[in-house]
């Protein structure tokens, strides 16, 4: 048997379950695939974060059938394998989990890569974005950046530090502003943390994106930048895997959001009433405040000009770079306002 720090069974949907359905279950199990099963408990296919991706593009919803994105007939192993062939599969495969099952097809356990190494050290940089007053979030941050507003125990932009560094990411550059030197002086260079930090100081309120024009050297690589208000579970692996994949020059993650009217809604042509529609549920995307960029997105950027992320986009687009949108579904919460702060308590 498996190692799995959590319990595969919480990983399980029944086949008539809902693409919303695997999303609740992939946040709440954090074992990162779902196994379907029929009535008779045989496994009918798996769905990980990137088949909701790809299903989230291709238009379906969370109130869409899971069997639609499903993946059939997945990789398995059969019952009792030993784990050094286990190993092996995954890695020949280029997959993080895989399901044993016994001669009937019936699940008897789930293999995580996490059972036999830690991380993969990550190249690439973090950046973030830590230079903001907070203005929404007074009194609290009269004498106190946003970033090191405690969240538990720790200041908020620890455990941003913590969740990238728990998928390998080791790198940090931070851009600081507003009372910056609390933020130095609590990280200092990251040792405590395990990770290197160094800091960008801006002179002056920079925008989302201005910091990124004080970067020395330039990173030679993609790198993943992250507001420094932003609680997920993102896997920031995932994204720049994903920037990649799409041979994208700029990426954003995204977020499907649901506002749903509180009044019934009439349908207009002139003054003649073409319609109905009880409250509706608008849908819409929103930027999560989290980015995986190539260096070229650097060159337009005004050096200690200020500059905010949708501007980027839209000169990068301008110019025929290609921008693309990574929807993400982890729990994901903008810490802006106090009744924000008490949710992500």
């Amino acid at each position: 048997m498996s190692q799995t720090l959590r319990n595969w069974r919480e990983s399980v949907i029944q086949k008539g379950g809902l693409i919303g359905d695997v999303v609740r279950n992939l946040n709440a199990s954090g074992l990162r695939i779902c196994l379907v099963l029929d009535n008779d408990k045989k496994l009918l296919g798996t769905i990980s974060d990137g088949d909701i991706r790809r299903g989230l593009l291709d238009g379906k919803t969370l109130a869409s059938p899971c069997l639609e994105i499903t993946r059939k007939n997945p990789l398995v192993v059969p019952r009792g394998v030993p784990p050094k062939m286990v190993r092996q599969v995954m890695v020949a495969n280029k997959v993080q989990q895989i399901p044993e099952v016994d001669e009937l097809n019936r699940v008897v356990d789930l293999h995580t890569w996490e059972e036999f190494e830690q991380p993969e050290s990550q190249r690439a940089m973090v950046v973030i974005m830590a230079g903001g007053q907070g203005v929404r979030l007074r009194p609290l941050t009269a004498d106190c950046p946003k970033p090191m507003l405690k969240i538990g125990e720790k200041p908020m932009l620890e455990h941003i530090i913590e969740h990238a560094s728990s998928q390998g990411f080791r790198q940090f550059v931070i851009a600081i502003n507003y009372l910056g030197h609390m933020i130095e002086d609590h990280f200092e260079q990251g040792g405590r943390l395990g990770v290197k930090i160094e800091y960008v100081k801006e002179n002056k309120p920079m925008g989302t994106a201005g910091a990124l024009s004080l970067l020395s050297p330039d990173p030679g690589e993609p790198f993943i930048v992250i507001n420094g208000d932003v609680m997920t579970d993102i896997q920031y692996r995932e994204l720049l895997d994903f920037h990649y994949r799409q041979d994208a020059d700029l990426t954003m993650a995204v977020r499907l959001h649901e506002w749903q009217h509180p009044f019934g809604v009439v349908e207009m042509n002139g003054l003649e009433i073409a319609g109905f529609e009880e409250k509706p549920t608008v849908r819409t995307h929103i930027n999560a405040g989290i980015y995986a960029l190539s260096p070229v997105a650097l060159s337009f950027i005004e050096r200690d000009q200020p500059c905010d992320m949708p501007t980027l986009f839209e000169r990068a687009k301008a110019k025929g770079l290609k921008v693309v949108a990574y929807p993400m579904h982890e729990p994901w919460l903008d810490v802006g306002r106090p009744s924000d702060l008490e949710i992500a308590n």
